[in-house]
């Protein structure tokens, strides 16, 4: 560790030194010179930024082979002075059997060592001895292992970086090719996202060239579980990946808003694609139903039903309708010049190019044109369809009802975007058509830092509605909505993807119909491996039987996952009548008896309500999230408020309760009424 340390030392100062002489060779002012400049800043500020990102637990493991090698494995490669290996890179392949030795096939390994450190101080060892009879007399072995350990410590708000307890099942999928579709199944607990996570960090490793320039999409359910990962990539010297909740897929466009599950079903279903269709070709609200011009002392009229017809005729010929207003405009004018051909006699004979000319050009006409075919904005079309008469007109068929009433008024009752409403906008942005963009402002063009410089310090600014993704990832795939699955598909046309989740945790009431929509989002794949995690590290055994027998008769007992570990401790469940105050308490004594974080989870309609009947517990440590704001969460501590009301409130019922209880690591309190 020592060494390692030293070395990394010596390592910043050279980067610095040659940003530092950098500079100074940018004074000659010559093309080549800055050009040769900003190269070097550029690798020097990289290589500070990657020694920075990684020096925390920089060194985690050891393996020694039967041959007497030993190789020390880290979160970065280092070599000394001479060029001879000090450090592996975790995603080397030298350091693979890391992760892929076992007692059955120890590929050549005796002793794994994992090592735990803070900074340069070494605060545990753990050894697994893989081969007993090829261990030299004198190796010692320490610990009972890494994984187990790992598991007994505290949950963050941050996710643990797990590269050091990554087990075989977990390695074979971060380690599958590239291309294609990766799929990594699995119940609670098992790593699912972790190995996600690793998966791309390790493909940025192998092929940085290719997928580092076009950029790594990583896409999950809530804010608050992109918060909780966000450290992982950086942790491992990842920068070039972009994290979006589902809320935040659209550029300029951050929703958080959760509508009730019966809205949300309507607005994810595939159905909406011909709904938004039939909406755009509608006429605007204020759009004119008559266009009357004078020229040359004659009076041409356009009524309702010639403008009907117009409109239906452009809109028949399948181009977006941003794309056709000049199209718009040339069809007016050709009508005007058929009505004029109507009038003429041996007074008035129009010419057809004059009139088209002269009509085309007049200030009046250009007003017409704006309000009858005017440019159409995704946010602003989808307010129009609060009006639940023109909703029926676009819906026609394809909603009842009550499915248009719901969906009128909740965006009549619009105060702030919802996650289920983001889909809807991009599907309508793809529908109307890009509108020709303003010319921005110039900056200051004085350069008072290199462009090394400010890339180092920001991310590479991609164009808007970024689709050229070289991998993508879907966490918690199996709550994608059909409407979500087209959003998230149009970033990666060209990409490969690693797809996580868990079917039987899916909060989406027809998996059948958002399969179909997966295939189609993944249709330009050629390969398909799939890989299942079986194991649960995450929960006790005696906190994970709770959680199984809330759906026990709803699923397969061969999809709910093995957990690995017993503490002899039981959850608890608890009638009580008032509800405030047995919160509190039950709070209060989850935090007294565990190190990390405490989650209570509740409906997502009761969250405030909640957080109030807590205000007066002070701690940092407690998190109050609703049942959709929990998927992909873990906590030390989970406490339970109402079990049947939170069933009730999801489409999904049982399964949503299931995702509940499976959240605690150490601890389970569950509050329920009492009669």
């Amino acid at each position: 560790m020592d060494r390692v340390y030293a070395r990394l030392g010596e390592l910043r100062s050279e980067a610095e030194a040659m940003r530092a002489k950098s500079y100074e060779h940018g004074q000659e002012a010559t093309p080549e010179a800055l050009y040769e400049r900003d190269v070097m800043v550029h690798h020097a500020n990289r290589t500070l930024q990657a020694l920075d990102a990684e020096a925390e637990g920089l060194v985690f493991g050891r393996l020694d082979f039967a041959d007497g090698d030993a190789v020390h494995v880290g979160r970065l490669g280092i070599r000394d002075p001479q060029f001879d290996n000090l450090l592996v890179d975790w995603r080397a392949p030298l350091a693979s059997a890391f992760y892929q030795a076992t007692p059955e096939e120890p590929r050549g390994v005796v002793r794994r060592r994992v090592i735990r450190s803070s900074r340069e101080t070494v605060v545990d060892i753990s050894d697994d001895l893989l081969d007993p009879e090829r261990a030299p007399e004198d190796m010692r072995v320490i610990g009972d292992g890494a994984l187990m350990a790992s598991l007994s410590r505290a949950r963050g708000d941050s996710m643990r970086n797990i590269v050091a307890t990554i087990q075989k099942e977990q390695d074979d999928a971060i380690r599958a090719p590239e291309g294609g579709v990766t799929e990594i199944t699995g119940g609670p607990g098992t790593g699912k996202t972790a190995v996600a996570l690793h998966r791309a960090a390790y493909l940025l490793y192998r092929d940085q060239r290719r997928l580092g320039g076009a950029g790594v999409l990583v896409v999950g359910p809530s804010p608050v579980f992109m918060s909780y990962i966000s450290r992982v990539l950086p942790s491992m010297g990842e920068h070039n990946v972009e994290l979006r909740a589902l809320g935040e897929v659209l550029d300029d466009l951050s929703a958080t808003g959760i509508d009730d599950p019966r809205t949300a079903e309507v607005k994810g279903s595939s159905r909406m694609v011909q709904v938004l269709r039939r909406a755009l070709r509608l006429p605007p609200p204020d759009a004119p139903d008559e266009l009357r011009m004078f020229y040359r002392g004659v009076v041409l009229k356009l009524q309702a039903d010639d403008l009907k017809r117009i409109r239906r005729r452009l809109h028949s010929k399948g181009a977006p309708p941003n794309r056709s207003r000049m199209r718009a405009a040339d069809a007016l004018l050709e009508a005007l010049w058929n009505k004029a051909k109507q009038f003429a006699d041996a007074d008035f004979k129009p010419d057809r190019e004059q009139l088209i000319t002269e009509i085309g050009e007049r200030i009046e006409f250009h007003r017409f044109l704006v309000t009858w075919w005017p440019p159409l904005y995704p946010m602003q079309v989808l307010r129009w369809l609060s009006d639940p008469s023109r909703l029926a007109r676009a819906a026609r068929r394809a909603l009842s009802a009550e499915e248009i009433g719901l969906l009128a008024k909740s965006w009549a009752e619009v105060e702030q975007w919802t996650v289920a409403d983001v889909a809807l906008i991009d599907e309508l942005r793809v529908l109307a058509g890009s509108l020709p963009k303003r010319r921005r402002a110039r900056a200051d063009s004085r350069e008072l830092t290199t462009w090394a410089d400010r890339t180092a310090e920001q991310p590479y600014q991609r164009p808007d509605n970024y689709d050229e993704y070289s991998h993508v990832v879907v966490d918690e795939s199996q709550d994608l909505s059909p409407m979500q699955w087209r959003m998230v598909g149009r970033r990666g046309r060209h990409a490969s993807w690693t797809i996580v989740g868990d079917p039987v945790q899916s909060s989406w009431p027809d998996p059948d119909e958002a399969a179909r929509a997966r295939q189609e989002a993944l249709s330009s794949a050629r390969t398909h491996r799939r890989f299942t995690l079986r194991t649960n590290y995450r929960n006790s055994a005696e906190i994970f039987e709770v959680a199984a027998d809330a759906v026990r008769g709803v699923v397969d007992a061969g999809d709910l996952p093995n957990a690995v570990r017993t503490t002899g401790i039981e959850p608890v469940v608890r009638e009580v009548r008032q509800w405030p105050e047995a919160a509190r308490t039950a709070a209060s004594e989850l935090l007294d008896a565990a190190e990390g974080t405490v989650g209570v989870i509740t409906t997502m309609a009761r969250r405030g309500e909640v957080r109030d009947w807590l205000s007066t517990v002070e701690s940092d440590r407690l998190r109050v999230v609703g049942s959709l704001e929990a998927k992909g969460m873990e906590y030390d501590a989970v406490l339970l408020i109402d079990p049947d009301e939170l069933i009730s409130e999801s489409s999904t019922g049982r399964r949503a309760l299931y995702v509940a209880l499976s959240r605690a690591t150490q601890l389970l309190t569950v509050l329920k009424p009492g009669s």
